[in-house]
């Protein structure tokens, strides 16, 4: 498989449903739990580590799952969503490295919440990058993330883990 720089709605659906990377392999979340519509960059140079970086977008439409239910009269985007995307986003790294196995969220070690995403807002950017990755018995990322808001920064994550496994039973 050719590594794309960037991809699109369609492509990440692709993704989900398994056509990406083959069977058995890591797959990103189908909607509504897919938190981003693109990847508008992949690098496996650059970032602030020289390791790889990976960007992605959200479109804020006030029609969007999450705004009905968090929380009725006072919608908002919850946090946990906006760390998830991070973890998403990391984890798409290994597998667009060409390393097989299935993908889990293994951790994060701070994260920092100074803002929020409200129904009015326009475009949610995701900002990843790579730390460090393992290739060997264990394969894993380790990343920073941050997200905005219409170009406001609203939270930070250090240390994500994301790793990728043969097998995801007794997990």
């Amino acid at each position: 498989m050719s590594r794309p720089a960037s991809l699109d709605t369609q492509q990440l659906l692709e993704c989900a449903h398994g056509a990406m990377f083959g069977p058995g392999n890591a797959r990103l979340p189908a909607p509504p739990m897919l938190m981003f519509d693109r990847i508008t960059r992949i690098t496996e140079d650059g970032g602030a580590f020289g390791k790889g970086q990976l960007v992605a977008e959200l479109d804020i439409r006030p029609d969007l799952w999450f705004f009905a239910c968090h929380f009725e009269g006072d919608p908002v985007m919850p946090g946990c969503l906006g760390l998830d995307a991070m973890w998403q986003l990391a984890g798409f790294f290994l597998p667009w490295l060409g390393e097989p196995g299935r993908g889990r969220a293994l951790g994060v070690g701070e994260v920092k919440f100074t803002g929020q995403v409200l129904p009015t807002a326009k475009r949610v950017r995701y900002e990843i990058d790579v730390k460090r990755v393992l290739r060997g018995k264990l394969r894993m990322v380790i990343a920073d993330g941050r997200t905005y808001v219409d170009d406001r920064l609203i939270y930070e994550a250090e240390g994500l883990r994301v790793g990728l496994f043969q097998s995801t039973e007794g997990f």
